[in-house]
């Protein structure tokens, strides 16, 4: 097992900073996922990582060995690709230990090899198959295998379950994650899916356009966001925009179209500065007489209803009429449903809603 740091690295592709200044270390048998839209720099930090491209300033070490000029075959990572790119004309086995017949393993150790990853991957027995008779999943277990044979010190995986349809998707979350912890070793992960992150990962760095906003484990990235773009990319999350009129005991009241609302001021706002106060859905409830001189609670216009078994979503009138305000209600088997139209009042605790700096948004 090896951690990995990466030491103040920027990449660049003549003008352009795909990655600025990232400045981390992934421990040892961590599984850490690179969160982001498309184009924010977390494959490219996956590339410098395995050694296809090198980082313009700063390092890259592995095991604490600086990896500067050692190619992508000489380091003690392997790389899943987002397509598998599995071998359609060898069987599975064979696939699992072509890269131990590269190294020039002989047939026998290959194939007890294979064998042994084959149990790991929960497919006994099905070496002799070919990949054309597997399902969806099963090749990307085989996938995982094929890595795992050369036995790297850190598994790097580009977006591999983006192909899946939902249901494999999510059965697979819970299979890789599994495979990493009973293998033990360092898992990079590379994702725009904030389901897979949130529910595989020890930590999370979340990016946008080539700067890490923030690292933390799920709970701290979901419910303690550091910035705007966080907020608003990492699950859903209504953005309420104004100006702080007050500063006290740790929380901050933002003047706002729905009148003063408060939450957790971990930023250290100030009266006047400009602000947005984000509360999920979630944390979002039926109040009956909502005051707007409590800044706890508000009132809007009830815009639709959407029913989606688990839970009665909410879409309230706010002033971007392209942005409701959404509340999530949990279906009791009581939930009473709401005329359109109604003026209906929410309440928060403000522990719950947090404020900070206006600042860059994820788009929809």
């Amino acid at each position: 097992m090896s951690s990995v740091e990466l030491d103040h690295i920027t990449i660049r592709f003549g003008d352009f900073v795909a990655v600025d200044n990232c400045d981390l270390t992934i421990n040892s048998g961590e599984f850490f996922s690179f969160l982001g839209p498309s184009g924010c720099g977390k494959t490219t930090i996956l590339r410098a990582v395995s050694g296809f491209s090198e980082p313009t300033e700063g390092s890259v070490r592995i095991g604490g060995r600086d990896m500067r000029g050692i190619g992508p075959n000489k380091r003690p990572t392997a790389l899943i690709f987002q397509n598998l790119a599995l071998f359609p004309l060898m069987s599975v086995a064979d696939n699992i230990a072509f890269g131990l017949e590269v190294s020039g393993v002989n047939f026998k150790e290959r194939r007890r090899r294979a064998d042994e990853l084959l149990e790991l991957i929960a497919l006994p027995r099905q070496g002799d198959k070919m990949v054309s008779e597997l399902s969806g999943g099963q090749r990307q277990r085989v996938a995982i295998a094929r890595a795992l044979a050369v036995e790297p010190e850190v598994l790097l995986l580009d977006e591999p379950l983006s192909a899946l349809d939902l249901k494999l998707r999510q059965h697979m979350r819970s299979e890789l994650r599994a495979i990493q912890q009973r293998v033990g070793i360092t898992f990079i992960y590379i994702t725009h899916d904030q389901g897979e992150a949130l529910t595989m990962s020890d930590r999370i760095a979340v990016m946008s356009d080539g700067i890490v906003q923030q690292v933390g484990n799920g709970a701290d990235i979901y419910n303690n966001p550091s910035t705007s773009f966080v907020a608003s990319f990492v699950g859903e999350n209504n953005a309420f925009q104004g100006k702080v009129i007050r500063s006290e005991d740790g929380y901050a009241v933002i003047e706002t179209s729905f009148g003063p609302l408060r939450g957790i001021n971990k930023r250290g706002l100030s009266e006047g500065d400009d602000a947005y106060l984000f509360i999920r859905p979630e944390a979002l409830r039926p109040f009956e007489g909502a005051d707007a001189s409590d800044d706890t609670s508000f009132q809007s216009e009830i815009l639709k209803e959407e029913f989606e078994g688990s839970f009665l979503h909410v879409f309230l009138r706010s002033d971007n009429e392209l942005k409701p305000v959404k509340m999530a209600l949990i279906n009791d088997a009581s939930i009473a449903r709401h005329a359109i139209g109604q003026n209906f009042g929410m309440k928060f605790d403000p522990n719950f809603a947090v404020a900070l700096p206006v600042g860059e948004l994820a788009d929809e």
